[in-house]
């Protein structure tokens, strides 16, 4: 090897070899800041993983700079390890200002782990979401009405995050609203964008509400910017939707003794307003002609177990749902409309792909 070849060359051909190897050991502060290291890079992703690895790094570099002080009496090795130390804090004190801006309210950090975060929805999609509605919690007192029928505009969306909320048209009971279900979602799928209405139902609080509205506008415009919000958005208001259809269902069946399938359009034929009295009457006995056991059972009608029906030339004819029981134009006006829109109607034999 030539005089003149450069360190690089040295190092790589003539590497320098340990005449001989320490007795003794080094000191516990270096072997515990190896270890606490070890555990600082096991740390996982997100904020609070980012908290969890630089804490455990400053606390091993505290060790290393100890032992550069006290063992290896280094002045280089405690200089750099008090500002690998520095800059650790340094991080620390920008996640935890960071964590503490975005701190919810404690309606909305349960809100987040009751819906979002079931399905793995990310924090800062769900910080959007909760942007738009202005980071407040509203109430409704006893008796207070959120919405009177025929009067008050469709210009919102409303989330209930506590309480119970009573439907009714026409003084007749519907349905209840439970928390974290849409107070208005039939009205605001019944709309298209460019579209106004007003409620057809009146939504009454039983006991103190607290709920989170979205108002028409604001959100229309999140939606359409963000794609992922608008199908999230999508599949809760479907799922909300359907969630009352069964329940007005429920109520027929406790009654009639009959569970009519709420995925066929052609219902409305049966509980419109627009159907005469014997229409009706027709309607629901020829549905229940197909309930006979000798029969395949079709999708869209049952018979309750502990009441099969008697030979059809015995059959008495089955009395018009009442508006009481059935909310007619709820159910025809509102629901359907939200839920079947834009889908072709479905055979009597035909399921729906789940």
């Amino acid at each position: 090897m030539s005089r003149n070849s450069s360190p690089w060359d040295q190092l790589l051909f003539q590497p320098p070899l340990c005449e001989g190897w320490k007795q003794n050991v080094e000191g516990a502060a270096y072997h515990l800041g190896n270890c606490i290291l070890l555990l600082g890079y096991m740390g996982g992703s997100g904020i609070f993983g980012s908290i969890y690895i630089f804490s455990l790094l400053a606390t091993g570099y505290i060790c290393y700079a100890l032992w550069g002080w006290l063992n290896a009496c280094g002045l280089d090795i405690f200089i750099w390890n008090m500002l690998l130390v520095m800059a650790c804090i340094l991080q620390l004190a920008h996640l935890i200002y960071r964590l503490h801006k975005h701190t919810f309210l404690e309606e909305f950090d349960l809100l987040y782990k009751t819906l979002c975060q079931p399905l793995q929805v990310p924090f800062e999609v769900y910080k959007e979401i909760v942007k738009c509605c202005e980071e407040k919690v509203l109430s409704l007192a006893r008796d207070q009405n959120y919405a009177v029928e025929g009067k008050t505009p469709i210009n919102r969306l409303s989330l209930l995050l506590s309480g119970r909320v009573r439907v009714s048209q026409d003084g007749q009971f519907l349905h209840y609203v439970f928390p974290y279900q849409f107070l208005d979602s039939p009205e605001w799928e019944s709309l298209r964008p460019s579209e106004e209405g007003t409620f057809q139902v009146t939504l009454t609080a039983e006991t103190d509400c607290s709920y989170i509205t979205w108002p028409r506008r604001k959100l229309y415009l999140l939606l359409a910017k963000d794609r992922y919000i608008a199908r999230l958005f999508s599949a809760f208001l479907g799922y909300d939707i359907s969630e009352k259809l069964y329940a007005l269902n429920d109520k027929l069946f406790a009654k009639f003794g009959l569970r009519f399938d709420i995925r066929l359009p052609s219902l409305h034929h049966v509980l419109g307003p627009a159907s005469s009295e014997a229409e009706a009457e027709k309607e629901l006995y020829e549905w229940e002609e197909l309930a006979v056991p000798h029969r395949p059972m079709p999708t869209f009608v049952q018979t309750a177990a502990s009441a099969p029906p008697p030979p059809p030339s015995a059959h008495p004819k089955a009395p018009r749902p009442d508006s009481a029981l059935l909310a007619s134009g709820s159910l025809t006006r509102s629901y359907p409309c939200a839920l079947f829109k834009g889908r072709a109607p479905l055979a009597p034999t035909q399921t729906p792909e789940l």
